[in-house]
């Protein structure tokens, strides 16, 4: 199979009907991505960008991306954060690849661990709340990146959170009835009123899961691609799958979805506007309720 180029095709795009060599489908991808930054305004003059980097391959790719353009705009500093949260022989062994590309893109990478921050690693917490799993490690690891985004000065907070982990937190929130968190998505999502709340972004927004892996491998980004050993079962597998399975039949259905809601989300925020953050009661962090998650978590310990 060849590209329209010439060239072996690597990949042959389903949703477009056309195959791709490496260079291509390359320089594709990266003009997608900026184009994407470009367009939603997602980097500002003078902006300090934190990414939260974890060594897998959509931090990893962000981290790729973003750091190149910082080179280019001498305005923008961008740093990025990992959260050890004590999960023996994963993330001890995802920091390594993160700290190898912060090395070589030549940027600072700050790693802070739930057992300094909250007295005790994830397996300890798990060891005595099972079924818990990802409640724990979601709200923590989100309050201590927000937390340490903010002490060193970022403007802005990078998720890698590729086309596919997008859709899933759409569907998911859609089945949960949870409007107030679906109106929050977006590839520059809606910003909360709070001066302790760092604004985040999604530069990968709009890329499948696997165009983000490829291009990992063709470019030499190495990562770590291991699995969580608390991934469970839950609802977002399901809805992984179901999504999978719809783009295996309907190929661009995916993108399809994601325009869709893209259309309706000014409408939806008019009308979801949202609940107005205040500071927790005790800790003083940005929450939407007295008592924050993660106070309300600790107290359990």
């Amino acid at each position: 199979m060849k590209c329209s180029c010439g060239r072996n095709a690597v990949i042959f795009r389903r949703y477009e009907g056309r195959p791709l060599c490496a260079t291509c489908f390359s320089q594709q991808l990266e003009k997608k991505v900026k184009g994407d930054i470009r367009r939603a305004k997602l980097l500002e003059k003078n902006d300090i960008i934190a990414v939260g980097l974890s060594g897998g391959k959509d931090s990893s790719l962000t981290t790729h991306f973003l750091s190149e353009i910082a080179e280019k705009r001498k305005d923008l500093e961008v740093f990025a954060i990992g959260i050890d949260e004590g999960i023996k022989g994963y993330r001890d062994e995802s920091l390594k690849f993160a700290r190898k590309l912060c090395k070589k893109r030549g940027i600072n990478f700050y790693v802070f661990s739930f057992k300094e921050e909250y007295g005790k690693t994830l397996d300890q917490i798990l060891s005595e709340k099972k079924g818990m799993e990802c409640t724990y490690c979601g709200v923590l690891r989100r309050e201590l990146l927000n937390r340490k985004a903010r002490e060193l000065g970022a403007t802005k907070l990078t998720v890698g959170h590729n086309m596919d982990d997008e859709l899933q937190s759409l569907f998911m929130n859609y089945l949960k009835g949870d409007f107030m968190r679906l109106v929050r998505l977006g590839i520059k999502p809606v910003l909360l009123k709070n001066q302790r709340f760092i604004p985040r972004i999604k530069p990968l927004r709009n890329v499948p899961e696997k165009e983000v892996a490829l291009y990992c491998i063709l470019n030499g980004i190495e990562f770590h691609n291991g699995e969580c050993p608390y991934a469970g079962d839950g609802i977002r597998f399901d809805v992984r799958d179901f999504l999978n399975e719809m783009e295996e039949r309907y190929p661009g259905i995916k993108y399809t979805a994601l325009r869709a809601f893209d259309s309706i989300l000014p409408i939806l925020r008019k009308h979801f506007s949202g609940s107005k953050l205040r500071e927790c009661k005790k800790c003083g962090e940005p929450t939407s309720r007295d008592i924050c998650k993660r106070c309300e978590l600790l107290t359990t310990l």
